[in-house]
C-alpha cells in the first residue's frame, strides 16, 4: 500500500505562501498533519522605525501650513518632522538647521524612506539650512512648504545640488 502523505504538507505550505517584504519572514511551527510538525515561513507585521516615519507622514497629507507649527492643526516643516519623529519615540530638534546638525549626514544613495532630506541655501553641504522635509524615495518627500499650502507629497528635485540626506537610524 502506497502513502501519500507528502501531498497534505505541500497542499499546506502552498495555501500558507504569501509575498513578503524583504526580511520580512520568520519560522512558525504549523499544526500537526497525520502527527507530523512542519515549519513554514510566515508574514509578520516588523517595520523598520524608517518605514513607520515615511508611512506615518503620508498620514498626515493635507494638514495646513502654519509658520511654527507643530501639530496637526498646523506644522511648519520643521514642526512636521518633529512631531512625526516624537510620535515613535525619538526626540529631534525644533528648527530644520538645528535638525541638519543633530542627523548624520549621508549621501542620497544610502538614503532610505523616513530619512530626512536638508534644502541649504547654496550648495555647499554646510551652508545654512532653511527646509526640511521627510525622504520618501528617488527625488520625493512629504513636507509643509508655505504659507497657503499644506503637508504633501512633492518632488524636490528643482533643488538640485543643494540638497543633503540626514539619518539617525543607519
Amino acid at each position: 500500500m502506497r502513502r501519500n502523505w507528502l501531498a497534505p504538507t505541500a497542499l499546506a505550505t502552498i495555501a500558507l505562501s504569501v509575498p513578503m517584504a524583504a526580511g520580512a519572514a520568520q519560522a512558525a511551527q504549523a499544526a500537526p498533519l497525520n502527527g507530523q510538525q512542519m515549519t513554514i515561513a510566515r508574514p509578520i507585521l516588523y517595520l523598520s522605525f524608517n518605514q513607520k516615519v515615511a508611512m506615518y507622514v503620508k498620514r498626515l497629507e493635507g494638514a495646513p501650513y502654519e509658520y511654527g507649527g507643530t501639530s496637526p492643526a498646523g506644522f511648519d516643516c520643521s514642526g512636521l518632522t518633529q512631531y512625526v519623529y516624537r510620535h515613535f519615540g525619538r526626540h529631534i530638534a525644533r528648527t530644520a538647521e538645528e535638525q541638519f546638525r543633530e542627523f548624520r549626514r549621508i549621501s542620497k544613495a544610502r538614503a532610505w524612506g523616513g530619512d530626512l532630506v536638508f534644502f541649504h541655501v547654496s550648495s555647499d553641504p554646510n551652508s545654512y539650512v532653511y527646509h526640511v522635509g521627510v525622504y520618501e524615495g528617488g527625488d520625493s518627500m512629504v513636507a509643509a512648504t508655505h504659507s497657503g499650502s499644506d503637508v504633501k507629497w512633492q518632488s524636490f528635485a528643482w533643488a538640485g545640488d543643494t540638497v543633503t540626506f540626514g539619518t539617525i537610524t543607519h
